[in-house]
């Protein structure tokens, strides 16, 4: 059975390869699976928009912003298109991944669902 992907548009794929620092070290942290097994994938073309991160099974978004999003009209259009389209939106500041990695981190894993135990497993009637 052949699976099909949509190939990732050329500008996810610039900014895979041109990423922010806070982005490489958020992604360090992100990748593999590493915050409650979650898979998050980044640089993902939701609609006319570009996210930093997302997990496409809990339908959450992350984006790491710099100083030139504080008052940015776009970004709340941005998000509540995400939000119409069933996406919870997370936002950190640059700064504070950089500073503050584990905090992120944590408040990012604090957010998610906690899971459920599979039906029918050891220990079950």
């Amino acid at each position: 059975m052949v699976i099909f992907r949509p190939r990732p548009t050329k500008r996810a794929q610039d900014l895979r390869n041109n990423c922010t620092e806070a982005e490489k070290k958020l992604w360090a942290a992100l990748r593999g699976r590493q915050v409650s097994g979650v898979k998050f994938s980044r640089q993902i073309p939701l609609g006319r928009y570009i996210c930093d991160f997302v997990s496409r099974d809990l339908r959450l978004v992350i984006e790491v912003d710099g100083g030139q999003h504080s008052e940015d009209r776009r970004d709340a259009v941005r998000t509540a298109f995400l939000e119409a389209s069933g996406y919870r939106v997370m936002r950190f500041w640059n700064n504070d991944v950089l500073e503050n990695l584990e905090g992120v981190v944590d408040v990012i894993r604090r957010s998610l669902p906690t899971p459920t135990p599979p039906a029918g497993g050891r220990g079950s009637p």
